[in-house]
Protein backbone atom coordinates (compact mmCIF):
# COMPACT_ATOMS: atom_id res chain seq x y z
CA UNK A 1 0.00 0.00 0.00
CA UNK A 2 2.86 2.21 0.62
CA UNK A 3 3.67 2.32 -3.20
CA UNK A 4 0.17 2.90 -4.22
CA UNK A 5 -0.79 6.38 -5.62
CA UNK A 6 -2.98 8.13 -3.33
CA UNK A 7 -5.84 10.72 -4.49
CA UNK A 8 -8.13 12.75 -1.89
CA UNK A 9 -10.36 15.40 -1.86
CA UNK A 10 -8.45 17.70 0.08
CA UNK A 11 -11.03 20.95 0.65
CA UNK A 12 -13.69 21.12 2.89
CA UNK A 13 -17.31 19.53 1.41
CA UNK A 14 -19.71 22.30 0.02
CA UNK A 15 -19.62 24.72 -2.67
CA UNK A 16 -17.14 27.74 -2.82
CA UNK A 17 -13.87 29.32 -4.68
CA UNK A 18 -11.30 27.21 -4.50
CA UNK A 19 -11.33 23.33 -4.20
CA UNK A 20 -8.50 20.83 -4.29
CA UNK A 21 -7.40 17.44 -5.38
CA UNK A 22 -4.54 16.24 -4.10
CA UNK A 23 -2.40 13.35 -5.67
CA UNK A 24 0.74 11.86 -4.02
CA UNK A 25 3.59 8.69 -5.17
CA UNK A 26 5.41 7.40 -8.13
CA UNK A 27 2.09 7.51 -10.82
CA UNK A 28 0.85 11.30 -9.66
CA UNK A 29 3.02 13.24 -12.68
CA UNK A 30 1.96 11.17 -15.65
CA UNK A 31 -2.13 11.26 -14.22
CA UNK A 32 -1.88 14.50 -14.18
CA UNK A 33 -0.03 14.83 -17.73
CA UNK A 34 -3.03 12.14 -18.79
CA UNK A 35 -5.58 14.38 -17.49
CA UNK A 36 -4.33 17.94 -17.86
CA UNK A 37 -4.00 20.25 -20.72
CA UNK A 38 -1.85 23.07 -20.67
CA UNK A 39 -3.39 26.73 -21.86
CA UNK A 40 -1.25 27.73 -24.87
CA UNK A 41 0.79 24.49 -25.05
CA UNK A 42 1.21 21.72 -27.14
CA UNK A 43 -0.23 18.28 -25.91
CA UNK A 44 3.31 17.30 -24.65
CA UNK A 45 3.45 18.01 -21.48
CA UNK A 46 6.55 18.17 -19.22
CA UNK A 47 6.15 20.20 -15.91
CA UNK A 48 8.89 21.37 -13.58
CA UNK A 49 8.88 21.41 -9.89
CA UNK A 50 7.31 23.78 -8.03
CA UNK A 51 5.82 25.41 -11.01
CA UNK A 52 1.95 26.40 -11.05
CA UNK A 53 0.75 25.67 -14.44
CA UNK A 54 -2.49 27.35 -15.89
CA UNK A 55 -5.44 24.71 -18.04
CA UNK A 56 -8.21 22.49 -18.15
CA UNK A 57 -9.21 18.82 -17.04
CA UNK A 58 -10.67 16.45 -19.63
CA UNK A 59 -11.78 13.74 -20.04
CA UNK A 60 -11.86 12.25 -23.74
CA UNK A 61 -10.93 15.73 -24.90
CA UNK A 62 -14.03 17.44 -22.91
CA UNK A 63 -12.88 20.02 -20.86
CA UNK A 64 -14.17 19.41 -17.33
CA UNK A 65 -12.90 22.30 -15.59
CA UNK A 66 -10.24 25.45 -16.09
CA UNK A 67 -7.66 24.59 -13.06
CA UNK A 68 -4.70 25.41 -11.68
CA UNK A 69 -1.88 22.19 -11.20
CA UNK A 70 0.51 22.91 -8.48
CA UNK A 71 3.25 20.23 -9.42
CA UNK A 72 5.92 19.26 -6.35
CA UNK A 73 8.68 16.86 -7.05
CA UNK A 74 10.04 14.36 -4.87
CA UNK A 75 11.69 14.62 -2.03
CA UNK A 76 10.59 18.24 -1.80
CA UNK A 77 6.83 17.93 -1.10
CA UNK A 78 4.35 17.53 1.54
CA UNK A 79 4.58 13.86 1.47
CA UNK A 80 8.22 13.38 0.03
CA UNK A 81 6.82 11.77 -3.13
CA UNK A 82 5.55 13.55 -5.89
CA UNK A 83 2.81 15.50 -5.28
CA UNK A 84 0.23 17.15 -7.60
CA UNK A 85 -2.66 19.65 -6.65
CA UNK A 86 -5.48 20.18 -8.72
CA UNK A 87 -6.81 23.39 -8.04
CA UNK A 88 -10.52 23.50 -9.47
CA UNK A 89 -14.19 25.18 -8.75
CA UNK A 90 -15.35 24.01 -5.48
CA UNK A 91 -18.68 22.16 -6.50
CA UNK A 92 -19.41 18.98 -4.52
CA UNK A 93 -20.33 17.30 -8.18
CA UNK A 94 -17.49 18.74 -9.68
CA UNK A 95 -14.98 17.86 -7.67
CA UNK A 96 -15.87 14.14 -7.43
CA UNK A 97 -16.33 13.76 -11.07
CA UNK A 98 -12.47 15.09 -11.38
CA UNK A 99 -11.43 12.80 -8.28
CA UNK A 100 -13.02 9.81 -9.97
CA UNK A 101 -11.20 10.89 -12.86
CA UNK A 102 -7.77 10.83 -11.45
CA UNK A 103 -9.19 7.16 -9.65
CA UNK A 104 -9.97 5.75 -13.43
CA UNK A 105 -6.15 6.66 -14.17
CA UNK A 106 -4.38 4.21 -11.58
CA UNK A 107 -4.74 6.02 -8.07
CA UNK A 108 -6.64 4.81 -5.48
CA UNK A 109 -8.70 6.45 -2.35
CA UNK A 110 -6.39 7.56 0.11
CA UNK A 111 -6.95 6.71 3.81
CA UNK A 112 -7.79 9.87 6.70
CA UNK A 113 -4.47 11.15 7.62
CA UNK A 114 -2.52 9.07 4.98
CA UNK A 115 -0.59 11.96 2.99
CA UNK A 116 0.92 13.20 6.44
CA UNK A 117 1.48 9.22 7.67
CA UNK A 118 3.73 9.56 4.49
CA UNK A 119 5.46 12.56 5.45
CA UNK A 120 6.03 10.72 8.48
CA UNK A 121 7.13 7.61 6.93
CA UNK A 122 9.34 9.34 4.63
CA UNK A 123 11.00 10.79 6.99
CA UNK A 124 9.92 14.50 6.12
CA UNK A 125 8.51 14.95 9.53
CA UNK A 126 8.75 13.32 13.46
CA UNK A 127 5.59 12.08 14.97
CA UNK A 128 5.04 15.20 17.26
CA UNK A 129 5.28 17.33 13.85
CA UNK A 130 2.32 14.74 12.22
CA UNK A 131 -0.43 15.33 15.53
CA UNK A 132 0.50 18.85 15.59
CA UNK A 133 -0.52 18.95 11.76
CA UNK A 134 -3.88 17.84 13.15
CA UNK A 135 -4.07 20.00 16.23
CA UNK A 136 -3.48 23.39 13.90
CA UNK A 137 -6.48 21.89 12.13
CA UNK A 138 -8.65 21.61 15.39
CA UNK A 139 -7.27 24.78 17.03
CA UNK A 140 -9.90 26.48 19.23
CA UNK A 141 -7.93 29.74 20.23
CA UNK A 142 -4.94 31.54 19.38
CA UNK A 143 -2.74 30.11 21.92
CA UNK A 144 -4.07 26.64 21.28
CA UNK A 145 -2.90 27.30 17.54
CA UNK A 146 0.54 28.99 18.89
CA UNK A 147 1.38 25.48 20.53
CA UNK A 148 0.43 23.27 17.39
CA UNK A 149 2.76 25.80 15.74
CA UNK A 150 5.43 25.37 17.93
CA UNK A 151 4.99 21.87 17.79
CA UNK A 152 4.72 21.64 14.20
CA UNK A 153 8.88 23.74 14.38
CA UNK A 154 10.03 20.83 15.83
CA UNK A 155 10.08 21.96 19.74
CA UNK A 156 8.87 18.84 21.63
CA UNK A 157 11.36 17.06 19.63
CA UNK A 158 14.31 19.54 20.27
CA UNK A 159 13.55 18.54 24.18
CA UNK A 160 13.52 14.84 23.74
CA UNK A 161 16.32 15.04 21.48
CA UNK A 162 18.62 16.96 24.26
CA UNK A 163 16.99 14.40 26.87
CA UNK A 164 17.57 11.23 24.58
CA UNK A 165 21.21 12.47 24.18
CA UNK A 166 21.76 12.42 28.13
CA UNK A 167 20.61 8.94 28.72
CA UNK A 168 22.22 7.80 25.67
CA UNK A 169 25.87 8.85 27.19
CA UNK A 170 24.70 6.97 30.17
CA UNK A 171 23.63 3.42 27.99
CA UNK A 172 27.18 3.69 26.78
CA UNK A 173 28.87 3.88 29.18
CA UNK A 174 26.87 1.03 30.84
CA UNK A 175 27.35 -1.22 28.22
CA UNK A 176 31.06 -0.37 27.98
CA UNK A 177 31.10 -1.84 31.42
CA UNK A 178 29.56 -5.12 30.77
CA UNK A 179 32.00 -5.31 27.69
CA UNK A 180 35.11 -3.75 29.97
CA UNK A 181 33.69 -4.22 33.70
CA UNK A 182 37.62 -4.25 34.90
CA UNK A 183 37.90 -0.70 33.54
CA UNK A 184 34.64 1.19 33.66
CA UNK A 185 33.25 -0.12 36.85
CA UNK A 186 34.52 2.59 38.74
CA UNK A 187 33.62 4.90 36.57
CA UNK A 188 30.07 4.35 36.34
CA UNK A 189 29.40 3.32 39.60
CA UNK A 190 30.88 6.96 40.35
CA UNK A 191 28.74 10.34 41.71
CA UNK A 192 29.13 12.05 37.96
CA UNK A 193 27.11 9.07 36.03
CA UNK A 194 24.25 8.60 38.39
CA UNK A 195 23.61 12.98 38.38
CA UNK A 196 24.03 12.88 34.83
CA UNK A 197 20.96 10.58 34.93
CA UNK A 198 19.20 12.80 37.68
CA UNK A 199 20.00 15.49 35.37
CA UNK A 200 17.73 13.38 32.66
CA UNK A 201 15.34 12.37 34.87
CA UNK A 202 14.63 16.24 36.60
CA UNK A 203 13.81 17.24 32.76
CA UNK A 204 11.42 14.09 31.79
CA UNK A 205 9.87 15.06 34.72
CA UNK A 206 9.31 19.05 34.08
CA UNK A 207 7.99 17.63 30.38
CA UNK A 208 5.55 15.84 32.25
CA UNK A 209 4.45 18.73 34.49
CA UNK A 210 4.02 21.25 31.35
CA UNK A 211 0.86 18.62 30.19
CA UNK A 212 -1.59 20.54 32.26
CA UNK A 213 -0.93 23.83 30.97
CA UNK A 214 -0.73 22.23 27.23
CA UNK A 215 -4.01 20.24 27.52
CA UNK A 216 -5.50 23.20 29.02
CA UNK A 217 -4.63 25.89 26.21
CA UNK A 218 -5.60 22.49 23.73
CA UNK A 219 -9.08 21.31 25.06
CA UNK A 220 -10.42 24.05 27.08
CA UNK A 221 -10.67 25.20 30.75
CA UNK A 222 -13.96 23.92 31.94
CA UNK A 223 -15.15 26.08 34.06
CA UNK A 224 -18.34 25.35 36.44
CA UNK A 225 -20.65 27.70 37.88
CA UNK A 226 -22.22 26.70 40.92
CA UNK A 227 -24.22 27.91 43.96
CA UNK A 228 -27.15 27.75 45.16
CA UNK A 229 -30.78 28.70 43.72
CA UNK A 230 -31.26 32.59 42.44
CA UNK A 231 -27.74 33.86 43.13
CA UNK A 232 -27.22 34.26 39.52
CA UNK A 233 -25.45 31.93 37.95
CA UNK A 234 -27.18 31.59 34.80
CA UNK A 235 -27.17 35.67 34.92
CA UNK A 236 -23.42 35.36 35.43
CA UNK A 237 -22.95 32.85 32.40
CA UNK A 238 -24.91 35.05 29.87
CA UNK A 239 -22.57 38.25 30.55
CA UNK A 240 -19.74 35.93 29.90
CA UNK A 241 -21.20 34.47 26.98
CA UNK A 242 -22.08 38.09 25.68
CA UNK A 243 -25.59 36.78 24.97
CA UNK A 244 -29.06 35.53 26.95
CA UNK A 245 -27.97 31.60 26.53
CA UNK A 246 -29.84 30.77 29.33
CA UNK A 247 -33.10 31.32 31.01
CA UNK A 248 -33.38 33.64 34.03
CA UNK A 249 -36.18 34.10 36.39
CA UNK A 250 -36.57 35.25 39.72
CA UNK A 251 -37.62 31.70 40.27
CA UNK A 252 -35.15 29.70 41.82
CA UNK A 253 -34.63 26.44 40.24
CA UNK A 254 -35.11 27.88 36.39
CA UNK A 255 -31.96 26.50 35.41
CA UNK A 256 -32.95 22.54 36.09
CA UNK A 257 -30.07 20.91 33.90
CA UNK A 258 -26.46 21.09 32.90
CA UNK A 259 -25.67 23.57 30.29
CA UNK A 260 -22.07 23.80 28.22
CA UNK A 261 -21.11 26.97 26.18
CA UNK A 262 -18.12 28.15 24.33
CA UNK A 263 -16.11 30.97 24.79
CA UNK A 264 -12.60 32.64 24.78
CA UNK A 265 -11.26 34.57 27.33
CA UNK A 266 -7.58 36.17 26.49
CA UNK A 267 -7.15 33.38 24.06
CA UNK A 268 -7.63 30.65 25.99
CA UNK A 269 -10.55 28.26 24.93
CA UNK A 270 -13.36 28.53 28.08
CA UNK A 271 -15.98 25.43 28.27
CA UNK A 272 -18.48 26.89 30.53
CA UNK A 273 -21.19 25.40 32.48
CA UNK A 274 -23.90 26.71 34.09
CA UNK A 275 -25.47 24.15 36.73
CA UNK A 276 -28.53 23.67 38.42
CA UNK A 277 -29.04 25.28 42.02
CA UNK A 278 -27.70 23.05 44.85
CA UNK A 279 -30.00 22.79 47.68
CA UNK A 280 -32.47 19.84 49.81
CA UNK A 281 -35.64 18.72 48.22
CA UNK A 282 -36.41 19.63 44.99
CA UNK A 283 -38.68 17.74 41.92
CA UNK A 284 -37.44 14.98 40.04
CA UNK A 285 -35.75 17.11 37.44
CA UNK A 286 -34.20 19.48 39.33
CA UNK A 287 -32.60 16.27 41.70
CA UNK A 288 -31.31 14.85 38.32
CA UNK A 289 -29.52 18.42 37.51
CA UNK A 290 -28.01 18.48 40.68
CA UNK A 291 -26.44 15.09 41.02
CA UNK A 292 -25.00 15.99 37.21
CA UNK A 293 -23.70 18.96 38.78
CA UNK A 294 -22.30 17.05 41.90
CA UNK A 295 -20.59 14.79 38.53
CA UNK A 296 -19.26 17.66 36.76
CA UNK A 297 -16.99 19.14 40.17
CA UNK A 298 -14.41 16.63 39.62
CA UNK A 299 -14.08 17.03 36.29
CA UNK A 300 -14.05 21.11 36.27
CA UNK A 301 -10.36 22.67 36.16
CA UNK A 302 -12.28 26.15 37.89
CA UNK A 303 -15.20 26.69 39.95
CA UNK A 304 -17.00 29.70 39.89
CA UNK A 305 -18.78 29.73 43.55
CA UNK A 306 -21.81 32.17 43.21
CA UNK A 307 -22.61 34.46 46.67
CA UNK A 308 -25.01 36.91 47.52
CA UNK A 309 -23.38 40.49 47.94
CA UNK A 310 -26.05 41.42 50.79
CA UNK A 311 -25.72 38.40 52.71
CA UNK A 312 -23.00 36.37 54.89
CA UNK A 313 -22.99 32.48 53.80
CA UNK A 314 -25.25 30.78 54.23
CA UNK A 315 -25.50 27.21 56.19
CA UNK A 316 -26.33 26.06 52.35
CA UNK A 317 -23.61 27.92 50.80
CA UNK A 318 -21.47 26.77 53.63
CA UNK A 319 -23.00 22.93 52.77
CA UNK A 320 -21.73 23.41 48.86
CA UNK A 321 -18.30 24.90 50.24
CA UNK A 322 -17.19 21.68 51.48
CA UNK A 323 -17.86 19.91 48.53
CA UNK A 324 -15.66 21.91 46.48
CA UNK A 325 -13.11 23.99 49.34
CA UNK A 326 -10.11 21.73 47.90
CA UNK A 327 -10.64 22.90 44.00
CA UNK A 328 -9.36 25.05 41.56
CA UNK A 329 -12.51 28.48 42.69
CA UNK A 330 -12.86 31.71 42.71
CA UNK A 331 -15.39 33.24 45.04
CA UNK A 332 -17.45 35.31 42.86
CA UNK A 333 -19.74 37.82 44.86
CA UNK A 334 -22.38 38.70 43.02
CA UNK A 335 -25.75 41.12 43.28
CA UNK A 336 -23.05 43.98 44.53
CA UNK A 337 -25.38 46.67 43.01
CA UNK A 338 -27.98 46.00 45.95
CA UNK A 339 -25.33 45.84 49.37
CA UNK A 340 -24.85 48.98 51.04
CA UNK A 341 -22.02 46.85 52.36
CA UNK A 342 -20.68 43.15 51.13
CA UNK A 343 -20.08 41.02 53.20
CA UNK A 344 -16.71 38.88 51.72
CA UNK A 345 -16.72 35.38 53.24
CA UNK A 346 -13.39 34.00 55.12
CA UNK A 347 -12.17 31.47 52.71
CA UNK A 348 -8.90 31.10 51.02
CA UNK A 349 -9.84 31.63 47.83
CA UNK A 350 -9.64 34.57 44.75
CA UNK A 351 -12.93 36.72 45.98
CA UNK A 352 -14.35 39.18 42.90
CA UNK A 353 -17.29 41.20 43.14
CA UNK A 354 -19.53 41.15 40.15
CA UNK A 355 -22.79 42.97 39.81
CA UNK A 356 -24.30 40.65 36.47
CA UNK A 357 -27.10 42.20 36.32
CA UNK A 358 -25.70 45.46 35.79
CA UNK A 359 -22.52 44.53 34.16
CA UNK A 360 -20.55 45.06 36.51
CA UNK A 361 -16.93 43.29 37.41
CA UNK A 362 -17.41 41.10 34.75
CA UNK A 363 -13.98 42.04 33.19
CA UNK A 364 -12.05 41.67 36.50
CA UNK A 365 -13.69 38.49 36.41
CA UNK A 366 -12.53 37.74 33.34
CA UNK A 367 -8.86 38.65 33.76
CA UNK A 368 -8.86 36.25 37.34
CA UNK A 369 -9.93 33.53 35.66
CA UNK A 370 -6.66 34.24 32.84
CA UNK A 371 -4.46 34.58 35.68
CA UNK A 372 -5.19 31.45 36.86
CA UNK A 373 -5.13 29.43 33.67
CA UNK A 374 -1.68 31.57 32.83
CA UNK A 375 -0.30 32.30 36.30
CA UNK A 376 2.65 28.84 35.97
CA UNK A 377 1.62 28.24 32.51
CA UNK A 378 4.08 26.97 30.36
CA UNK A 379 5.67 29.07 27.40
CA UNK A 380 3.64 27.91 24.24
CA UNK A 381 6.69 26.58 22.48
CA UNK A 382 7.11 24.22 25.61
CA UNK A 383 3.98 22.80 26.17
CA UNK A 384 2.81 19.10 25.86
CA UNK A 385 -0.65 18.77 24.38
CA UNK A 386 -1.24 15.28 23.96
CA UNK A 387 -1.71 12.56 26.73
CA UNK A 388 0.23 10.23 24.44
CA UNK A 389 3.07 12.22 24.93
CA UNK A 390 2.54 12.24 28.73
CA UNK A 391 2.08 8.46 29.35
CA UNK A 392 5.06 7.77 27.14
CA UNK A 393 7.40 9.77 29.41
CA UNK A 394 5.45 8.60 32.40
CA UNK A 395 6.80 5.17 31.12
CA UNK A 396 10.49 6.80 30.91
CA UNK A 397 9.98 8.10 33.74
CA UNK A 398 10.00 5.07 35.36
CA UNK A 399 12.47 3.21 33.87
CA UNK A 400 15.16 6.04 34.43
CA UNK A 401 14.09 5.75 38.24
CA UNK A 402 14.47 2.17 38.37
CA UNK A 403 18.31 2.56 36.62
CA UNK A 404 19.60 4.91 38.88
CA UNK A 405 18.26 3.03 41.65
CA UNK A 406 20.52 0.03 40.19
CA UNK A 407 23.17 2.28 40.15
CA UNK A 408 23.24 2.95 43.88
CA UNK A 409 22.78 -0.61 44.95
CA UNK A 410 25.48 -1.57 42.99
CA UNK A 411 23.06 -4.42 40.64
CA UNK A 412 24.61 -6.00 37.65
CA UNK A 413 24.69 -3.78 34.54
CA UNK A 414 22.69 -6.28 32.50
CA UNK A 415 19.88 -5.04 34.38
CA UNK A 416 20.16 -1.35 34.79
CA UNK A 417 20.93 -1.92 30.77
CA UNK A 418 17.40 -2.87 30.58
CA UNK A 419 15.66 -0.31 32.63
CA UNK A 420 17.99 2.70 30.44
CA UNK A 421 16.88 0.64 27.09
CA UNK A 422 13.25 0.57 28.32
CA UNK A 423 12.84 4.44 28.98
CA UNK A 424 15.11 5.33 25.80
CA UNK A 425 12.03 3.37 24.13
CA UNK A 426 9.18 5.12 25.56
CA UNK A 427 10.80 8.61 24.45
CA UNK A 428 11.44 6.75 21.17
CA UNK A 429 7.81 6.42 21.09
CA UNK A 430 7.32 9.82 21.45
CA UNK A 431 8.62 11.12 17.96
CA UNK A 432 7.52 7.72 16.31
CA UNK A 433 11.27 6.49 16.29
CA UNK A 434 9.68 3.22 17.79
CA UNK A 435 5.91 2.78 17.51
CA UNK A 436 3.58 -0.36 16.27
CA UNK A 437 1.58 -0.19 13.20
CA UNK A 438 -1.58 -0.32 15.53
CA UNK A 439 -0.56 3.19 17.49
CA UNK A 440 0.09 4.57 14.18
CA UNK A 441 -3.41 3.40 12.58
CA UNK A 442 -4.93 4.93 15.53
CA UNK A 443 -3.06 8.52 15.55
CA UNK A 444 -3.72 9.07 12.01
CA UNK A 445 -7.21 7.55 12.09
CA UNK A 446 -8.51 11.29 13.64
CA UNK A 447 -7.03 12.96 10.48
CA UNK A 448 -9.92 14.00 7.64
CA UNK A 449 -9.34 12.01 4.57
CA UNK A 450 -7.63 14.74 2.08
CA UNK A 451 -4.79 15.32 5.24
Amino acid sequence: MAEDTIAAIATPVGSGGIGIIKISGTQALSIATALFRPFRQGRKFFPKSHQLYYGHIVNDEQILDEVLLAVMKAPHSYTGEDVIEIQAHAGTFLLKSILELVLKHGARLAHPGEFTKRAFLNGRIDLTQAEAVMDMICAKSTRSLDIAAAQLRGGIREDIEGIRHAMLSVLSAIEAGIDFPEDMGDDISSEQTIAQLNEAVSRIREMISRYRDGHVLKEGLKVLVIGRPNVGKSSLMNRLLGRDRVIVTPIPGTTRDLIEESLTIQGIPIILADSAGLHEGGDLAEQIGMEKTCQYIAEADLILFMLDASVLMTPQDWQIYEKIRDTQMIAVINKSDLANEIQRPEVPHPIVCISALYNKGIDVLKEQIAQICLGKTTEEHRAIPSLRHKLALERSLESALAAINGLQENIPFELISIDLQESLNALDEITGQTIGEDMLDQIFAKFCIGK
